[in-house]
């Protein structure tokens, strides 16, 4: 696997980015050819510099305070194709090709499943997408 630990990098272009008090800037992954919003993450600077040298998704993964090559345990990896900045600067679009088509730590193509239906008062939340791979499966080869 490759070795994600490295300088922190000074690039102007990273300057760029407006980063949060943490030092972290949302990240929207977006499926090339469909447009499917496949899932929502974060980035520090050293995870945008990786991904950009990689060619595939780093992460910042805030609960394990490290940085996350995606697809490391499962081998859904993110295959990056374009990366953009959204007009205040605060927010990184990637257009990727999801290796393996799961996207989600759940087995699904998207994070984004559940969909609300109803009303106000009596609506609730629905999955609409089937699990593509159990999850159980997905990860014991990690553990």
């Amino acid at each position: 696997m490759t070795n994600l630990a490295s300088p922190q990098p000074k690039a102007a272009w990273l300057k760029k980015i407006k980063w949060d008090e943490h030092g972290l800037v949302p990240v929207i992954a977006q499926e090339a050819g469909s447009n499917d919003v496949l899932m929502f993450a974060w980035m520090n600077r050293e995870a945008l510099a990786k991904t950009v040298e990689l060619g595939e998704a780093v992460y910042w993964s805030r609960s394990r305070k490290k940085l996350w090559h995606k697809g490391e345990e499962s081998g859904h990896t993110q295959k990056v194709l374009e990366i953009r900045v959204d007009c205040d600067e605060d927010v990184v679009l990637l257009k990727i090709e999801q290796a393996g088509g799961i996207a989600c730590h759940t087995g699904r193509h998207s994070c984004f499943f559940q969909k609300f239906e109803g009303d106000a008062l009596e609506g609730d939340w629905q999955n609409t997408e089937p699990v593509l791979k159990d999850p159980s499966d997905i990860y014991k080869a990690g553990k």
